[in-house]
């Protein structure tokens, strides 16, 4: 199995990831881990996109993060993609338990510096609007082939998480 996990900060990609990798035995990658160092320096854009080849051309991954110039490359390979289009609010909610846990800096779960700003929060705020239609677009285009699954709650990420590990155990 090869899922794709893509949503707003705070819309739980590290979580769901996390407990898929876990229950189906197959690597999970944060693309912020690979993305940035931790003092919030950035690859090259050339070398992010050939990481990502190598990761895709596995048998079993599971890969959480955005990053829409190099999304066709997780869509194109992915047999599950999950978009976790959740409300804003939500979203901030999410950012503020995380911090809470962590206390933000490095020891975010990803191992990624956990940087928020007025600029985050913006991006957070507008994500469904600005972002959702080229998220949208580009698993049309590119993930024909896989089980797409767009997710509008923690409760039913939850769900589809149960349903997956519960479809992948039975051999389905």
């Amino acid at each position: 199995m090869r899922i794709a996990i893509i949503g707003c900060g705070g819309s739980g990609k590290t979580t769901v990831g996390r407990r898929l990798a876990e229950a189906l035995h197959a690597p999970v990658t944060h693309l912020d881990a690979v993305y940035y160092d931790d003092e919030w320096n950035t690859l090259p854009k050339e070398k992010f996109a050939a990481l990502q080849e190598e990761m895709v051309a596995r048998d079993h991954w599971v890969i959480d993060g955005n990053y829409a110039s190099t999304l066709p490359i997780r869509l194109r390979r992915a047999t599950t993609v999950i978009f976790l289009d959740l409300s804003p609010m939500t979203c901030l909610t999410g950012i503020a338990q995380r911090r809470l846990r962590y206390g933000g800096g490095q020891n975010d779960a990803t191992g990624v510096y956990d940087r928020v700003n007025w600029g985050f929060i913006k991006y957070v705020w507008t994500f469904r609007r600005t972002m959702g239609p080229r998220v949208r677009k580009l698993i049309a285009e590119h993930a024909t082939h896989a089980n797409v699954h767009i997710v509008r709650s923690r409760c039913a990420a939850d769900l589809l998480v149960d349903e997956i590990i519960r479809t992948a155990d039975s051999g389905g």
